[in-house]
């Protein structure tokens, strides 16, 4: 089916993960660059939608996935073969982890959030729990990596597997995201 498109744009309904597990298709095929990709988000607090200003009715998101322009916006792809269009998650995590040279974390947090970022390619949030509150560390980067205790990732809501090691990195090609035309 995807082979037929030959630059037609495609629009996905559903979740952020089922946009993902097209994303990764077109990836896989060499077509990521050539295809237009609408989203018609089925869930109203999308993490893609809110990342790029899409509308979250299913009426606005199709009339903008339909009449919309094509905008490059980045990729985020893992050590594990997988992609990340929205958010990834990693909870509870205790090991150390660097956005690009730069130590976000060493110890324990209670998760570490990672969301692709249009200037840097990624943006990493460690969130901390302790006496005073809630503590948070942002950085922004082109990839980060994690070496820790056996513990859940998570891309886009779907659980990927327990692991002791994770990197997710900026794919050096974006892919075409169909917007509102500003």
């Amino acid at each position: 089916m995807l082979a037929d498109l030959a630059g037609r744009r495609l629009v996905v309904c559903g979740t952020d993960a089922d946009l993902a597990a097209v994303l990764l298709r077109l990836l896989r095929t060499d077509a990521l660059g050539a295809v237009p990709v609408g989203f018609v988000p089925m869930d109203a607090s999308s993490v893609v939608a809110r990342l790029w200003g899409l509308p979250t009715t299913p009426a606005a998101a199709a009339s903008v996935a339909c009449c919309g322009e094509p905008d490059h916006v980045p990729l985020l792809r893992d050590d594990a073969g997988g992609v990340l269009v929205g958010r990834g998650v990693v909870a509870p995590v205790d090991g150390v982890a660097y956005c690009d040279d730069e130590v976000v974390l060493r110890g324990h947090a209670s998760r570490l959030e990672v969301t692709p970022d249009r200037e840097f390619g990624l943006v990493v949030r460690v969130v901390r729990r302790g006496l005073p509150g809630r503590r948070v560390r942002h950085a922004a980067g082109r990839a980060v990596q994690l070496g820790c205790r056996p513990t859940g990732v998570w891309r886009d809501g779907v659980a990927a597997r327990t692991t002791d090691r994770w990197t997710w990195y900026r794919h050096t090609e974006d892919w075409h995201l169909i917007r509102a035309p500003h």
